[in-house]
C-alpha cells in the first residue's frame, strides 16, 4: 500500500475531522472551523494543512505554519496525527518530514510540536531529533451528570455579559485577550497587538460560541472573559479564561467559568473539555473544583532545524 502525502482539498474536510477525533477525543473539532482556519490563515503563517492519503483514505494529518506573531523569529509548528489503526508504518515520519521541509524553506529555524504523553509517541519524537520542554493537561468534566456549583450573588458593580454583548465593538475583549495571553506560560514570547488578524482567527471562528461565552465585567470594565468552543451539539470547551492582572485574586474566573458552565449545560451540552500548562496552577486548581479530570496529558517538544 503506498503512503502521499498532499494538501489539504475542502472535500477532505470530514474525513480530517474524523481522523482528530480518533488520535485527540478530547478536542472540539468541527467541519466549519478546519475550513474556517485553511481559509483565513494569515499570510505570513506560511500555513499548510497536510493530509496522508493510503490508497484513497486519508490515515494522517499535521497543521504546519512559521508562528508570525512570536517576537522570536525563525519560530514554527508543527503536530502530526496518525489514525491508531495505523500507526507503526512509517506515515507519521513521512508527513512529519514534508511539514519540516516546508518550513525550513520559509525561514524557520526552530519547529514545536505537541507529542502524547505515551511511550510509542515519546520515542518517536526523541529519534526525529525533538527535545521536551513543558507538558499540559487535557480536562475532561461530565456536564450531563456531574454537579456544577451555583451562582454566587454578583458583588457590588459586578455584571456578567457575553461576547455577543460586544458584536458591534469586539475591541475590549482582544485587549483582555491580549493581556491574559501574554501572561500564559509557554516556550514562545508572543506580539499580540494586531487587532484586525484577532477579529479574523478569533473572533470569527465559527468554533467561537459568542452565546456561551461569559464576560465578568467590574464597573463598566472587562475584568475576566471565558472564550465557548463548542461544536453546536454536544461538546464544549473552555478555549482561554483569563483575568486582567488589576482584578485577579477576586474569585473572578471562577464565577465567569460557573455561569458559563451552567448555560452550556442548559443548552443540552453533556461535556466540557479544557487543557492547561502543567505550570498554570491557579487555573488546573480551579478546574479540579469543578470537578474535571485529566484524561490526557501531552509534551511540547522543539527541535532546531538544520
Amino acid at each position: 500500500m503506498t503512503v502521499i502525502v498532499r494538501d489539504f482539498r475542502t472535500e477532505d474536510a470530514g474525513a480530517v475531522v474524523g481522523l482528530r477525533r480518533a488520535c485527540l477525543p478530547f478536542h472540539v473539532i468541527t467541519e466549519e472551523a478546519i475550513l474556517f482556519e485553511v481559509a483565513t490563515a494569515h499570510p505570513a503563517k506560511k500555513y499548510r494543512l497536510l493530509v496522508a492519503e493510503e490508497d484513497g483514505e486519508i490515515v494522517g494529518t499535521a497543521h504546519v505554519g512559521i508562528v508570525y506573531d512570536s517576537s522570536d523569529p525563525g519560530q514554527s509548528s508543527v503536530t502530526p496525527h496518525v489514525h491508531p489503526e495505523r500507526r507503526g508504518r512509517g506515515t507519521g515520519a513521512l508527513i512529519l518530514r514534508a511539514a519540516e521541509e516546508h518550513l525550513a524553506a520559509e525561514g524557520a529555524t526552530s519547529v514545536y510540536s505537541w507529542v502524547m504523553d505515551e511511550p510509542a509517541s515519546l520515542a518517536f519524537a526523541e529519534h526525529r531529533g525533538y527535545r521536551p520542554t513543558r507538558p499540559a493537561h487535557f480536562q475532561r468534566l461530565d456536564l450531563a451528570h456531574g454537579t456544577l456549583p451555583d451562582l454566587p450573588p454578583l458583588p457590588a458593580g459586578v455584571e456578567l455579559r457575553t461576547a455577543a454583548d460586544y458584536a458591534d465593538d469586539p475591541r475590549p475583549l482582544f485587549k483582555a485577550d491580549a493581556e491574559a495571553t501574554s501572561d500564559e506560560p509557554g516556550d514562545i514570547s508572543m506580539s499580540f497587538d494586531d487587532y484586525e488578524d484577532w477579529l479574523n482567527h478569533t473572533w470569527r471562528d465559527p468554533g467561537l460560541d459568542r452565546e456561551l461565552t461569559t464576560v465578568v465585567v467590574v464597573d463598566g470594565q472587562v475584568a475576566t472573559f471565558t472564550a465557548a468552543q463548542t461544536d453546536r451539539r454536544t461538546r464544549y470547551a473552555s478555549g482561554m479564561t483569563g483575568t486582567l492582572r488589576a482584578f485577579r485574586g477576586r474569585g473572578l474566573a471562577k464565577l465567569a467559568k460557573t455561569d458559563s458552565l451552567r448555560r452550556a449545560r442548559a443548552a443540552g451540552y453533556t461535556e466540557a473539555f479544557t487543557s492547561n500548562d502543567a505550570d498554570n496552577g491557579p487555573m488546573l486548581a480551579i478546574n479540579r473544583w469543578f470537578g474535571y479530570k485529566i484524561c490526557a496529558t501531552e509534551v511540547r517538544h522543539v527541535r532546531t532545524l538544520p
